[in-house]
Order: C-alpha cells, then sequence, then structure tokens
C-alpha cells in the first residue's frame, strides 16, 4: 500500500476502498496491513453495525471478512488473473462485544485455467479471541482479451 507510511494513509486508503465499493462504508473499515496473500482490516464497535442484544451484528462481521478477503484477493493474484466472490461459509463462534479486526489469508495463485481459490478469515474480537471464521471461495480466472 503506496499510502503505508504516509500521515493518515491507511484511513485515506479504507475510504478510497470504501468509495470504490460504497457497502463496505457501512462498517467504516480501518485496514491496519495489507500485502499480497495477507490482509489485516477491522471496524469498531458502534450503534450502525450492532444488532438487538448490543453485540456486533453478524452481517456486519461478513461484510468485513468480504472486504479483507477481496482485497487481498485482488493484490495478490497476477495482473493477468481476475477475481470473483463465488461463495462464503461462516461459522459464529462467540458474540462479540467489542470492536473486532479480520485477518484474510490466501495460498500463492499463479496464472493458469479458472479455479475455485479458498480465502481464509479468522475474525477477532479486542480480547484477541476469535469470534467468527469464514471461507470465501473466490473463482480466479485468467482476464478476456
Amino acid at each position: 500500500m503506496k499510502l503505508e507510511g504516509k500521515p493518515f494513509g491507511k484511513a485515506i486508503f479504507s475510504r478510497f476502498v470504501c468509495f470504490r465499493a460504497p457497502y463496505f462504508g457501512t462498517i467504516s473499515p480501518r485496514f491496519e496491513e495489507f500485502r499480497p496473500n495477507y490482509v489485516r482490516v477491522s471496524m469498531k464497535k458502534r450503534r450502525g453495525v450492532t444488532n438487538h442484544i448490543g453485540t456486533v451484528h453478524a452481517i456486519a462481521m461478513c461484510n468485513l471478512a468480504e472486504l479483507a478477503a477481496g482485497t487481498m484477493t485482488e493484490i495478490s493474484i497476477p495482473p493477468s488473473m481476475r477475481w470473483l466472490p463465488k461463495g462464503m461459509t461462516v461459522e459464529y463462534l462467540k458474540k462479540s462485544t467489542g470492536g473486532v479486526r479480520a485477518e484474510a489469508t490466501l495460498p500463492d495463485v499463479g496464472e493458469g485455467p479458472g479455479r475455485d481459490v479458498p480465502a481464509l478469515v479468522e475474525i477477532k474480537d479486542d480480547a484477541g479471541e476469535l469470534v467468527c471464521r469464514a471461507t470465501i471461495t473466490m473463482w480466479v480466472s485468467p482476464r478476456k482479451k
């Protein structure tokens, strides 16, 4: 991320991503670390992401997981390839009473025919406890010429 070392760089990058994909703005994400095959992005607990019992809403966590996996896939695959989320399997493991951070990982992806690639996302609460786990199946295929 070219903005990482700049003042407010991570915040600017986060806003840019939400501008390009406005739905992600609903969770007010903050990118913390961003490199091929790994992304860490967080969101604070606030009224807009809570459910009726005052914990972080499950769908807000799914939104965070998809954001982490998608941005990571974008920077991890070769420029000659493209990606599209194909499916998502989610396990809700524990209620989150505070903010959360998602860590997404992806195996190395090289050029080749279209194929499913699993992006793994773990979401932990402020105490570092795993609250949600997601596997997002990415369809990775050659770009059309």
